[in-house]
């Protein structure tokens, strides 16, 4: 692979991550309010142990950073995961409502 680029699909409601022109992999989400939830993410077999996954997480949340107003919550398990190792996106995390 030589070019790997994500980009927001906002009216499918998706990150993508796009290598080589194709769409290998996408981070579905929810938002309501200036909060985004990952609800799910999908990386192709055909793309599988390249690090598309990390490289989908990063290129979406450093977006959601660039937003400056946008707050994450994660219901997706493979980003909530990637956000308890990459505590450098900790100040993205929207707090949870009193229950």
């Amino acid at each position: 692979m030589s070019e790997i680029t994500v980009h927001n699909q906002a009216e499918e409601h998706r990150y993508e991550v796009v290598a080589d022109g194709a769409v290998a992999g996408f981070a579905a989400y929810t938002r309501v309010g200036d909060v985004i939830t990952f609800v799910h993410t999908e990386v192709d077999d055909a793309y599988g142990g390249q690090g598309l996954g990390s490289v989908l997480a990063r290129g979406a949340l450093d977006e959601v950073r660039a937003s400056g107003t946008l707050r994450v919550r994660a219901s997706c398990p493979f980003i909530a995961v990637w956000l308890r190792r990459h505590h450098d996106y900790d100040d993205l995390l929207a707090s949870m409502p009193a229950s």
